[in-house]
This record gives structure tokens, C-alpha cells and sequence, in this order.
């Protein structure tokens, strides 16, 4: 059994950057109490919604920048971060050259960059990492900013557009592309989607989306951009995250959305049975992240069993840890959805 762990966007720039940069704060301190959580998994991944650097200019045309210090390295080595996805659309707010030396210092710290490079090439390609006898693909996309979008001469994301119906006919060949280099050569492949907007339920079109994606190939659909947890759904032989959510930022939080409250996600991977989620909430409180109160853990089980039922997935809570299941019915074993290939 191989154990994924995911967490949704880690923001490190502003006044988490600030923080950083006093000498008194030892990088491990962002993480609170949750460095045990990430020893719990065999490999740990998150979406780094900020850039890493030093040059580059804001983007005049943006209202947000988020850039951090070198510092951030050693917060994302603290926790074992494996990999990062960088499909979103804060990566670029400083520029091409920005973003280029964000991948090359990632990649000079043992972390592995995927979803935005020097070319679309680059950016649609999946990276792959080794845990024991298990091999790890991860291919990231994002539908943020089409003006981001790599091209064969040009840094940039990798941008998909889709519909009702899913994706549009180039993208899904691309995606479709990216996705079985990485099935040929791992036996879990994870597609990391910054896709859709920062509130609301699913959409009919990303939830095309992540159909396709499974159906293409994908084990795990990790889904971010929305600062809410939002529903999972079992979906033939993979697991849909719809939204991840927020994990580290320093954002106004929502008093109904509660983006301040989220979820480390362990799915634990077997070959012929469907991914086990287990859950440990967190909260975000004064620019760090810790484990949530027992209060707050009731109320991340209730809105992702009310979230997940349409979608045939029971949640449950003990002991602290939520756990999310397929529901068997008379039609199949999960909410009558095909598992098959």
C-alpha cells in the first residue's frame, strides 16, 4: 500500500513572508503542530500558490502578488514536501524569469516542480517520484489566466479550457497525452487541478472535468483554487477531491465558508481496491496551520458528509480523523457510479 498525503494551496509570500524573515522564527514553526501528520505518509505534495524569489516585477494588471523569500525553502524542507504543483495563478505575478528561477530552486532542493517550465513541454509533463517500490506520477493543470499559458517558445502554465461536456478537443489531447506517459512508467498517477472559482459547489463542467481526468488515466483528481473544502467522490477506480481548499495564507477568512479551516489528506493507494482518505483537520490561525479543535473537526465532518452524499460518499469522524467511504448500493459499489475501466 502506498500513502499519498495532499494538502490544498500553501501561500508563503506577504505576511507569512514577512514572518519569515525574522531570524526568531525557525521555518518549522509555519507547520504548528503537524509535522507528525506528514510522517504519517510515503510521499507529501502541495499547491505553492506563490512564486519563490528574489527578482521580477509585480504584474501591473493584478490586484494580488504573492512572491516569498528563499527562506521558503527551508519551510517546505521542513515538512518533507516532495513535490509542488505550480499550475495556479499566482506563479507569474513576477514574471517569467521569476517563475524560471522558482522551478530551478525547487528542483536544487530536492523538491520536484510540476505544471508551469520554461516551455508548454515542460509544463505538461509529469513528474515522477519513487517511494520504495512504488512509483509516483504527478501532472498538473490549471484554468487560471490563459495568458499563462506555456507555449513551445514561451514560460508559462499549463492551461486547459473545458465545457460542459469537458475538456476542449486540443486540451484533452494534450492532457490525455501527459497522463499516459505517466501511467506507462508509475503505478499511482495523481493530475493536481487548480481549476474553477474561489467559492461555490462543483460545476457541472468541472465535474466533466474530473471524470475525464479519471477516465484518462488518473488515480487521484487533487483539486484546489476554491478556498472551501469541497465534496469527493469515488469515481471507477480513482478519487475525486473536488477542493482541497486553503492550508497556509494569510487570507480574510469567510465566517460561512470557514477558509480557515481545512484538511491534510493521506489517501492510502492498493492496486485493485478503490484509494482510502483519511483526514486530519487543521485551521489556519495567526499565519500558521495546526491541528483543528475537536468543535471545528465536527464541523469539517458535517459540511464534507452533506458536501459528499450526493456523490455516493459516506464521511465519518473518529477519534479526530475523518474517513471518507463509497457508499455500496444495489447498483454498484460506489453510489452506482462504474468503477470499472
Amino acid at each position: 500500500m502506498f500513502r499519498l498525503g495532499l494538502t490544498g494551496d500553501v501561500m508563503l509570500g506577504r505576511r507569512v513572508d514577512d514572518d519569515l524573515a525574522d531570524p526568531h522564527t525557525a521555518p518549522a514553526e509555519v507547520w504548528g503542530d503537524l509535522l507528525p501528520v506528514f510522517s504519517t505518509v510515503d510521499l507529501r505534495g502541495v499547491n505553492l500558490e506563490c512564486v519563490i524569489s528574489a527578482i521580477g516585477r509585480p504584474d501591473p494588471g493584478r490586484v494580488f502578488h504573492f512572491r516569498a523569500r528563499y527562506r521558503a525553502l527551508e519551510v517546505l524542507q521542513a515538512a518533507h514536501i516532495d513535490f509542488v504543483g505550480l499550475a495556479n495563478n499566482h506563479v507569474l505575478d513576477y514574471g517569467q524569469d521569476a517563475l524560471l528561477e522558482c522551478v530551478s530552486l525547487l528542483r536544487d532542493h530536492g523538491i520536484a516542480a510540476v505544471g508551469a517550465g520554461d516551455t508548454i513541454s515542460e509544463a505538461a509533463a509529469p513528474v515522477f517520484l519513487r517511494r520504495g517500490v512504488h512509483r509516483l506520477a504527478v501532472v498538473a493543470f490549471t484554468d487560471n489566466d490563459p495568458e499563462w499559458e506555456a507555449a513551445p517558445d514561451r514560460p508559462g502554465v499549463n492551461y486547459v479550457a473545458y465545457g460542459p461536456e469537458g475538456l476542449r478537443p486540443s486540451y484533452r489531447d494534450r492532457l490525455a497525452a501527459s497522463l499516459a506517459a505517466a501511467r506507462a512508467e508509475a503505478d499511482v498517477v495523481v493530475a493536481c487541478a487548480h481549476v474553477g472559482p474561489n467559492w461555490g459547489m462543483p460545476s457541472r463542467a468541472l465535474r466533466a472535468l474530473a471524470h475525464q481526468t479519471i477516465a484518462l488515466g488518473a488515480d487521484v483528481y487533487w483539486g484546489h483554487s476554491n478556498h472551501a473544502v469541497q465534496a469527493i467522490e469515488f469515481y471507477r477506480r480513482g478519487v475525486i477531491l473536488y477542493s482541497t481548499g486553503d492550508f497556509l495564507d494569510d487570507y480574510v477568512v469567510d465566517p460561512d465558508e470557514r477558509n480557515d479551516l481545512s484538511l491534510f489528506f493521506a489517501v492510502a493507494l492498493q492496486s485493485g481496491r478503490a484509494p482510502e482518505v483519511r483526514m486530519y483537520p487543521v485551521q489556519i490561525h495567526d499565519r500558521r496551520v495546526r491541528g483543528a479543535s475537536a468543535r471545528d473537526a465536527d464541523w469539517l465532518c458535517a459540511r464534507l458528509r452533506d458536501l459528499s452524499a450526493p456523490y455516493g460518499t459516506a464521511v465519518s469522524i473518529e477519534n479526530g480523523v475523518l474517513n471518507a467511504v463509497p457508499v455500496p448500493t444495489a447498483e454498484g459499489p460506489a453510489g452506482g457510479r462504474s468503477r470499472e475501466t
